[in-house]
């Protein structure tokens, strides 16, 4: 019997395929993301709108879901914000790729950011169910790099206040004020600020309003120096991974990095608030290469199918992967950044303004937000 595929809007998942998708979740270690989980991409459908669910059965059972937006130039559900994407299925199975579940679709092409593959980029991901296991496993340059932290540590106090570490924060001040720094970075540094429009500050809000008790929700930690705020770390979690998500702190205190005080006080909270990932998302670099002790690797690319939008999309992707063997990513780095732009604002008025922006008052267009 061959696979059955249809896509559907999100509104339209049913309870037994949603109870199926978690199973899915389930049975696959791979999927433990909650960037994997069915209300995760029920907001964003409500928030951002235009989610569908391409699904795949065999024999009448649900298989395989891929959740994703967009028409003809289609994207992972959830884009700039949703860190890992991938194809719901259990573990042992041989699913449909991409381009199979699409190919009856609308869509004629598929980027994406963070798929697992098999070479790309490694994530800082650690797996920390006993702090005091985890550290004693890691190495001489993390021994080293805790040793400055505790300097800091000291230093601080010394010269700023008292520490004090508030988990699940549900204090609405703590909030605003990880949006307003994010908000400054975004402006210092010219990037497209993806958090700067009703969907994407309402997803958050919403996931953090939701508060500890719900299965899946964003957590707020705050890190105080005396009744000074330091540093938030606002992650998404389902109660068992933590993906550290939007991180600021007060730039005044940046000799002293709090946002590492935070992260190390953190990992001694983890007992207590239940979680056993800590993931801090792709890359491996600066701070996160200390961290990481279950590295996954992840990729970016392009999935292209017949028609023009495909045939576009692929001209488009061999034209960046020729400028890149040059040393130029110019062109690489304005797709991702129209990318981001477009699954934030969905009006042409509002795209044009922002890659105007870019292009004339903030120079050469980010690859990340």
């Amino acid at each position: 019997m061959s696979w059955q595929v249809q896509t559907l809007p999100m509104s339209a998942l049913s309870n037994d395929d949603r109870n199926a998708w978690l199973g899915l979740r389930a049975s696959n270690p791979d999927l433990e993301s909650p960037y994997h989980h069915p209300d995760y991409h029920t907001l964003v459908d409500q928030h951002q709108g235009g989610v569908s669910l391409t699904m795949a059965r065999y024999n009448g059972d649900l298989v395989a879901v891929l959740p994703w937006q967009g028409g003809r130039f289609a994207r992972p559900s959830g884009m700039p914000l949703s860190d890992y994407q991938t194809v719901i299925c259990a573990q042992a199975s041989n699913p449909p790729s991409v381009s199979d579940l699409l190919k009856r679709s609308r869509a004629g092409a598929f980027h994406y950011s963070a798929f697992p593959a098999e070479d790309g980029v490694e994530t800082a991901r650690s797996v920390i169910s006993d702090p005091d296991i985890w550290r004693s496993a890691q190495n001489g340059s993390y021994r080293r790099h805790l040793k400055s932290n505790r300097r800091r540590i000291r230093k601080s106090e010394d010269e700023v206040g008292p520490r004090r570490v508030v988990l699940q924060s549900r204090n609405i001040d703590d909030y605003h004020r990880l949006m307003r720094w994010k908000a400054e970075k975004f402006e210092e540094t010219g990037k497209y600020n993806v958090l700067d429009n009703p969907a994407t500050s309402g997803l958050l809000r919403e996931l953090w309003e939701r508060g500890p008790e719900a299965d899946l929700r964003a957590d707020l930690h705050v890190l105080y120096f005396g009744e000074r705020i330091a540093a938030c770390d606002l992650g998404l979690t389902d109660g068992h991974v933590f993906h550290s998500w939007i991180v600021g702190y007060d730039s005044d205190l940046h000799s002293y990095a709090p946002g590492i005080q935070l992260l190390e006080d953190l990992i001694d909270g983890l007992p207590e608030l239940g979680y056993g990932v800590l993931d801090l998302g792709p890359g491996l670099f600066g701070y996160k290469r200390h961290y990481a002790s279950d590295p996954r690797i992840v990729s970016d690319g392009v999935v292209t199918l017949p028609g023009l939008a495909g045939t576009v999309a692929g001209a488009y992707e061999r034209s960046e992967a020729y400028f890149r063997t040059l040393g130029n990513d110019a062109l690489g780095k304005l797709r991702r950044r129209y990318s981001q732009i477009a699954a934030c604002d969905p009006t042409v008025s509002g795209r044009l303004r922002a890659m105007i922006d870019a292009m004339t008052n903030r120079g050469t267009p980010s690859s990340s937000s």
